[in-house]
């Protein structure tokens, strides 16, 4: 059975090599904890749990007209544990698929609302121009389609759509009195789980093979890797 997370998912569809090495190989770049948009992610998900328990609206949902209440349910904090989440186990495929979300909404009609939320500092925040121009942008909305997959998977009613809350730090304040201010920005995705079962067999499948996938032409740590073996290279060639 192939253990597999969201990240792994996103790692085979960005980059096949950095897939083997991290899920398989335990083989990753260190990275920096970021500390701030974890403590804005509780922070959130201490609001969500106080409107979820008087089982009202969270003010944003009035603000954007979003029909729901947060979602009451006895493993709210099993799904968002970095640890748990919510998961999926595929016996013919012979995989245990999950991720964490950050929250889950209720509608009137019982669908589930999946939602993530996210923290930058731009002097200007435009989703539209990120979305074209990044490919994390659209890596954030396959991230929600992965979880939309597991809850339908796991027997819940999903609505297509999902919600990204965007927090924008604002940097260019006169004083910062130890206070950072926000703007708030909820961002309606429109979206499919059409390719997501397909992607979790063919990452399980190539963890599970002896393949070891060539670079991908667009991967960072794979470029920063080469470009450095070709100059040590060079130097070597030139003592």
């Amino acid at each position: 059975m192939i253990k597999i997370s969201r990240t792994s998912v996103e790692k085979y569809i960005n980059c096949k090599r950095c897939c083997v090495l991290e899920v398989k190989y335990k083989i990753r770049p260190r990275s920096l904890p970021f500390t701030l948009n974890i403590g804005i992610d509780n922070l959130c998900k201490n609001e969500f749990d106080h409107y979820r328990e008087k089982q009202e609206p969270h003010p944003l949902f009035e603000k954007h007209n979003i029909d729901a209440v947060p979602f009451k349910h006895p493993d709210i904090d099993e799904w968002r544990s970095n640890f748990k989440g919510i998961r999926y186990i595929s016996e013919e495929h012979q995989y245990n698929f999950g991720g964490a979300i950050d929250d889950v909404w209720e509608k009137p009609n019982g669908q589930l609302i999946i939602s993530d939320v996210k923290t930058t500092a731009k002097n200007e925040f435009d989703w539209e121009d990120t979305y074209n121009k990044y490919d994390y942008a659209k890596g954030y909305q396959r991230q929600l389609e992965m979880y939309q997959w597991l809850f339908k998977m796991n027997g819940y009613d999903v609505a297509p759509e999902a919600y990204i809350i965007y927090y924008n730090g604002k940097k260019n304040e006169p004083f910062f009195d130890k206070k950072l201010e926000f703007d708030e920005y909820v961002i309606k995705l429109d979206c499919s789980t059409d390719w997501v079962e397909e992607k979790v067999i063919a990452t399980a499948n190539l963890i599970r093979s002896d393949e070891f996938p060539k670079p991908s032409s667009t991967c960072e740590n794979c470029n920063y890797l080469k470009k450095r073996w070709e100059l040590s290279q060079k130097i070597n060639n030139e003592r």
